[in-house]
């Protein structure tokens, strides 16, 4: 083992609370070793998806659901994942619908990327692995996500991290124009509206997932291994389908299932989340600036901490992922 590597891990451990000498060996010789891709992936059929996930931790730990965001994958929580699991809980990485090897069950259903749908999903994965309730934290979809677990189904969600606050899609409000400076940093959304703009997602999902990347994070300097660890989720037949339907759905170009109308009437009117949470900012986040949290307080009724990591972007657990897992074990004690 690289011992400089390993000294270096354990006092970033240290720095957030936990226990260096309980991290699992393999973990910190993948750390020496370089970025690994988390395995074994196992499958289960979870509503209408054969959904893939990566498990660690004590199969009776309390269970915490890591969701990654939009364009990235599961890997986002590759140092999250053992810090967790050392701490005693366990840990379920899905691959949201259209990434990595989760796949639907049938080739007839709707290719549907809007918001209830994702989210539905969360919620026949916890069934299907007997799971009545679990501490939820994601950034980008992944937050959006929890967010909607934690606002319509409480009972679900223990408590809640989530990057960059209250993420739930108003489809009225989108429709509003913003600054030019923060329509700019969305510009993709606008690209992907367009027949040319699905075309070349199509042809260049790599490239378009790399631009976004330093993008997003210009302080994030992730090496090629990295990003081909990630990249590798990109080649799901149903990528491209579901990416640009979100987009297009979220800016009323397409329609979704009307079978989630209600539940869209639902999130559109804001609901309040009520169960704890911690809200995360990155402070060198290229397309979500960070903010003090007051912006959004009023969505939170519960206890809520807002903190904003320096040095970040986006990608915030892959980017701090020590800092990540802390927010998690934080809002546990909550």
């Amino acid at each position: 083992m690289n011992t400089g590597r390993r000294t270096l891990l354990t006092g970033a451990l240290a720095a957030v609370g936990l226990a260096a000498a309980e991290l699992p060996f393999a973990a910190l010789a993948h750390a020496a070793e370089g970025p690994q891709p988390l395995a074994p992936i196992r499958q289960i059929r979870a509503g209408e998806l054969d959904v893939g996930y990566y498990e660690a931790g004590p199969a009776d730990g309390k269970p915490v659901l890591l969701l990654h965001g939009w364009p990235y994958d599961i890997h986002s929580f590759a140092e999250v994942a053992p810090l967790l699991a050392a701490q005693g809980y366990r840990v379920i990485v899905p691959h949201l619908r259209g990434h990595g090897s989760t796949r639907f069950v049938s080739d007839a259903t709707f290719r549907n990327g809007q918001q209830a749908a994702v989210a539905l999903d969360i919620i026949a994965l916890m069934d299907a692995l007997k799971i009545d309730q679990a501490i939820l934290a994601g950034y980008d979809w992944g937050a959006r996500t929890a967010n909607i677990i934690a606002a319509l189904w409480p009972r679900r969600c223990k408590a809640m991290v989530s990057v960059n606050g209250y993420l739930i899609n108003n489809r009225e409000r989108n429709r509003l124009p913003l600054s030019p400076q923060v329509e700019h940093g969305w510009w993709y959304q606008f690209y992907f509206a367009t027949e040319r703009g699905k075309a070349g997602y199509q042809a260049n999902r790599r490239e378009f997932a790399r631009l976004i990347w330093q993008a997003n994070s210009p302080q994030w300097r992730f090496d090629q291994a990295t990003f081909e660890r990630s990249a590798a989720s990109f080649d799901n037949p149903d990528y491209v389908t579901i990416v640009i339907h979100n987009y297009r759905w979220r800016l009323s170009v397409e329609q979704g299932n009307p079978k989630y109308d209600a539940l869209e009437r639902q999130l559109a009117a804001g609901p309040v989340i009520g169960v704890p949470t911690i809200t995360l900012d990155g402070d060198s986040d290229g397309v979500a600036p960070a903010t003090d949290g007051q912006g959004y307080a009023a969505r939170f009724a519960g206890k809520r901490a807002h903190r904003v990591i320096k040095g970040v972007g986006h990608n915030l657990p892959q980017e701090a992922p020590q800092a990540f897992a802390r927010a998690v074990i934080d809002v546990d004690a909550y």
